[in-house]
């Protein structure tokens, strides 16, 4: 449950901070946060990770609930990994927050932007993927094969 209650949070986060941005940030404003660091910058993106796939809503819809399901699914069946699960909710929470952004608007909202490298902007939703992501290879990378190499010996 508490799994659960984790990707509520970031979900909720990446809400508010989406919802800030939208208030207060002009689309396509910048506004200067750590100079030479990170800003933040209101864009509306159609697509995925580097917009890819631009305009393909019913794409991102299908995609992002089965993802979902899966999701809660594989949590069910992993209860006793929390590496596992903790990755799991970082996607889950973050999938779910960029759903309701194409939900609502058709499209994502984003707004960090790294200034020292040429970067995509991006949202809470998506460092929570990125996250979960990396979690779960950790987890495939020591300790599955850990386990999988004490049950050969």
């Amino acid at each position: 449950m508490k799994y659960y209650l984790l990707s509520f949070i970031i979900v909720i986060v990446d809400q508010l901070s989406k919802y800030l941005t939208t208030a207060y940030i002009e689309l396509g404003e910048q506004v200067e946060g750590l100079p030479g660091l990170l800003s933040i910058t209101h864009i509306h993106n159609t697509g995925a990770a580097w917009s890819i796939l631009e305009g393909q809503m019913w794409f991102f819809y299908i995609v992002t609930v089965i993802v979902a399901l899966m999701i809660i699914y594989y949590m069910q069946q992993t209860k006793n990994q929390p590496l596992l699960q903790t990755g799991l909710a970082f996607i889950l929470g973050g999938a779910v927050g960029n759903f309701i952004d194409r939900l609502l608007h058709q499209y994502v909202i984003d707004m960090i932007q790294l200034d020292f490298i040429d970067f995509p902007i991006f949202n809470i939703a998506d460092m929570a993927l990125t996250v979960g992501v990396i979690l779960l290879f950790i987890q495939y990378i020591f300790f599955d094969r850990e386990e999988k190499e004490s049950k050969e010996n």
